[in-house]
């Protein structure tokens, strides 16, 4: 597969989001790289595609820009460039959750190894909190993850806030394990937690992704594929193209009982 995919992120203040705006798309187009880059004055986030070079050479600009050293990446790779235009985008958040006191470089929960995982999840002492969309949870998720039903990540919060209170008629909140796609939200969903005044709260460090990445199929907790937001629609083991398509009328992803939407 010749294309690389690069998934990253890194919250760091962004002084002049306009000027880096107009230093990144250039450099992407003359690289030939195609994707999103979202910058934002909390920090960057997105997915772009090329071929090895181009990828090693924009991630290399990227980390010499201040407070992005430890720029947070997840490589794949395509059979074929999963983007039809390079866009670097100006936004209000990274990732849009809506709750504009959270600061992840304040106060995030722990990470967890995707090489711990597994005895986390499995521990009885443990709620286990899928931060995606329906439609990404559909797809697949992690076995007995809880499905919050959400359409898009601002509503986390709202969903968050009722299942507290009505899992704590029953007694203390116990621990709580998030995961997301990548990593970002997670970074904001725990962030979320612990200003809500819970302290026992982990997260999958670089997210569904690294976990199919670094654990063998043959010792995952994951069952399905996993959303991306690329052509490639989603990636299994191995980080390696899934089965999934988009439906042709909505776009919306095909579950195995087709379009969600459309019937």
């Amino acid at each position: 597969m010749p294309i690389q995919v690069a998934a990253l992120y890194q919250f760091t203040p962004v002084e002049d989001p306009s000027a880096l705006r107009a230093q990144l798309q250039p450099l992407c187009d003359d690289l030939g790289l195609r994707g999103t880059l979202l910058i934002a004055p909390e920090g960057l986030n997105g997915t772009i595609a090329g071929d090895d070079a181009a990828i090693a050479a924009i991630l290399a600009h990227l980390r010499a820009l201040p407070g992005c050293a430890d720029l947070d990446v997840k490589l794949s790779r395509a059979p074929a460039m999963p983007f039809d235009r390079m866009k670097v985008r100006l936004k209000r958040e990274i990732v849009t959750m809506g709750q504009p006191d959270i600061d992840p470089l304040t106060d995030v929960g722990h990470y967890v190894d995707p090489a711990d995982w597994n005895a986390l999840i499995e521990a009885p002492d443990t709620i286990v909190i899928d931060t995606r969309n329906a439609y990404e949870v559909a797809l697949g998720s992690f076995q007995g993850a809880i499905d919050p039903h959400t359409r898009s990540f601002r509503e986390f919060p709202d969903w968050f806030r009722a299942f507290r209170k009505a899992r704590e008629a029953d007694g203390p909140m116990p621990r709580v394990a998030m995961f997301c796609t990548g990593g970002i939200r997670c970074e904001k969903s725990t962030a979320f937690l612990k200003a809500e005044g819970l302290d026992d709260v982990y997260h999958l460090k670089g997210g569904i992704l690294a976990y199919l990445e670094q654990v063998p199929a043959a010792d995952s907790r994951w069952e399905g594929e996993c959303f991306v937001f690329d052509q490639r629609v989603t990636v299994k083991h191995g980080v390696e193209p899934g089965e999934r398509r988009l439906c042709p009328a909505c776009q919306t992803p095909l579950t195995e009982r087709g379009c969600e939407r459309c019937t």
